[in-house]
């Protein structure tokens, strides 16, 4: 593998395959068994792991300072200083800051600290807590900042994205497009993928290869590739299958003029032996519950804080069965608060919520704490039993565990061996034993490979049951949710049809969001038209606001029509195809309905 100077190339491969190990190879943090890797003369690289490094203390600010090399202590004591400065503005105070100004000058420590107060600006970091007292996402979000500020010849990033909020990692996308330097990087967001790979090289059963162009040309290229593979395989296992035959058949094959056959068919026997073997997919199957009742949860005016900030205010929803509800926002504003809240495991400040009948609940647990670390496998799943019972058929643990892709051997390894990926994989087999008609996912495609990721958006896509999702990863929020739950600041959660893309297409800069599917929001709400015109209509004009109220009514009555349409479990037994076309029905009516009444208000404005 040859790196070129400000490509950004990413890294694929299944999970254990290999790849965070590569990248600790090329890091020099291990030495390759053989082969050797070559640097041009003073080339700096970083690298952010997936492993907090022991050892790393001192506030937030110092750590990512420490990412600038020598400039590092002398922005640190300033930084110090300035914070000191508040509780005591003493004379002396005061002289110690500007010495070490003049010392930052001299030395452009100013550019520096710009740099590091951007990065913990953007990542939503708290500048002056203690390294050590933070949560393990908490300190890779700071390791990340660390690495970014560097800015070194070569960076390499083993999953950037996870424990980012949506605007860190728009951030991040903006800010390694422009960044100078060669990028190696691991990821299992599609959508970050997509927008930097300038080159894919793909990890597979041993083997580098290198695909040229995006993300989306990789997969075009990769499945004609396998194609032309299984095709070649399949007329060499036909020429093994005869020359087989041949040699069983009793020929005088030692015959002279034969020996040379002989050495071919050996010479195909080994060739057979190290053929790469595709490694087996992920057959994932959710647990069959019995339906749970039409209404799921209604929430009436919920408001909720944490430490007299508002998280929750004045929020209403209604679930039906067979919803599949998205919800985004930074990190911190109260999104697994509000789930909580939802399902009945928190009660709100103010406001009330109703869960429906029958409801049978399985939790993804986003903290991994449902896993016992030195268990194994396949006693984190069994529990000690040696079967499982699936759709209501007993089935061995080890046969459960490989449609994870845990052969015997792995299922036998402690759970504290196990990659982030391998771990996120045994929590879905945990999790899916559970007959449930409530699916609860809080953060669940961290560390997955792309295959297993794809698989699991099938499945839940498919899913007859209720599904709520706490995500950052914006293609698989697009391709799963029916709505989306906005946090959107003081506390305003506002809901919206659709995923991630619909999200940002119906959040209006000229008109405030629909809180809720109740129907639209207020015209009050709604900010004046950006136009300041006076001017008075003008005949179609008047005869176009003449008609809105009608137009308006009729968009209502079609919405109500579409959610009823929705909630009917009739249309959930029609086929993907009935549920995407309805869904895009509703999106469209949304929009329309949400066009309607910003050109009714302009027009009122005017006519005013």
């Amino acid at each position: 593998m040859q790196l070129e100077r400000g490509e950004r190339v990413c890294l694929v491969g299944r999970n254990g395959s290999g790849k965070s190990t590569l990248l600790k190879v090329v890091s020099g943090d291990i030495t390759p068994d053989e082969g050797e890797i070559r640097f041009p003369p003073s080339a700096h690289v970083a690298r952010l792991t997936q492993e907090v490094p022991l050892g790393t203390s001192g506030p937030v600010f110092q750590v990512i300072a420490e990412g600038l090399g020598d400039t590092a202590p002398l922005l640190a004591k300033y930084h110090q200083i300035s914070q000191a400065l508040a509780s005591d503005p003493s004379e002396e105070r005061l002289a110690e800051l500007e010495r070490v100004q003049h010392q930052l000058e001299a030395s452009g420590g100013w550019d520096a600290r710009n740099k590091v107060e951007t990065v913990i600006s953007r990542l939503g970091l708290p500048a002056e807590a203690e390294f050590s007292a933070l949560s393990g996402g908490l300190k890779r979000r700071v390791l990340l900042g660390q690495a970014l500020v560097r800015e070194p010849d070569l960076l390499l990033l083993d999953e950037p994205t996870n424990h980012l909020d949506i605007e860190a990692i728009r951030w991040l996308e903006e800010f390694l497009l422009s960044y100078g330097g060669t990028l190696l990087f691991i990821t299992h967001d599609r959508m970050f993928l997509q927008k930097l790979a300038t080159r894919i090289v793909e990890l597979d059963r041993g083997q580098l290869s290198s695909w040229p162009g995006d993300y989306n040309t990789y997969l075009q290229r990769k499945e004609a590739q396998l194609e032309a593979e299984a095709n070649q395989q399949a007329l060499f296992d036909k020429k093994l299958a005869q020359e087989e035959a041949w040699i069983r058949q009793g020929i005088k094959a030692r015959r002279t003029r034969n020996e040379g056959r002989v050495r071919a068919l050996k010479a195909m026997r080994e060739e057979r032996r190290q053929r790469r073997e595709l490694t087996g997919k992920a057959n994932i199957q959710l647990q069959d519950a019995d339906r749970s009742g039409k209404l799921v949860c209604e929430a009436i005016d919920i408001s909720h804080s944490y430490d007299g900030r508002p998280l929750i205010k004045d929020f209403s929803t209604t679930i039906m069965r067979g919803d599949k509800i998205g919800i985004v926002g930074p990190n911190g504003a109260g999104k697994t608060t509000l789930l909580n809240i939802l399902l009945g495991r928190l009660t709100p400040e103010q406001g009330s919520v109703r869960l429906g009948t029958k409801l049978e609940i399985a939790y993804f647990d986003q903290m991994r704490g449902a896993l016992q670390e030195n268990a194994t496998v396949a006693d984190n799943v069994g529990e000690g039993s040696e079967k499982v019972v699936v759709n209501g058929k007993p089935k061995h643990i080890m046969g459960y565990l490989q449609d994870f892709l845990f052969p015997p051997e792995r299922a036998r390894t402690p759970v504290k061996a196990l990659s982030g990926g391998e771990r996120n994989r045994l929590l879905l087999a945990k999790l899916f034993t559970q007959p449930a008609n409530v699916l609860v996912m809080d953060e669940p495609t961290n560390d997955l490979d792309i295959e297993t990721l794809d698989l699991l958006e099938e499945l839940l896509i498919d899913y007859a049951g209720t599904l709520l999702i706490v995500s950052h990863d914006r293609t698989f929020l697009n391709n799963v949710v029916t709505s989306t739950l906005a946090f959107e600041g003081e506390g305003r959660v506002n809901e919206y049809v659709g995923g991630y893309d619909d999200w940002l297409r119906q959040k209006p800069v000229a008109a405030a969001p629909k809180p809720s599917k109740k129907g639209p929001a207020p015209t009050t709400e709604k900010p004046k038209p950006v136009t300041e015109r006076k001017a008075k209509l003008g005949y179609k004009e008047q005869r176009e606001l003449d008609a809105l109220p009608q137009q308006i009514e009729t968009l209502e009555a079609e919405l109500s029509d579409l959610h009823q349409l929705l909630a009917d479990d009739k249309l959930y037994r029609e086929g993907t195809e009935a549920i995407t076309s309805a869904q895009a029905r509703l999106a469209e009516t949304e929009q329309a309905l949400e066009d309607a009444y910003a050109r009714w208000e302009a027009l009122e404005a005017r006519r005013n």
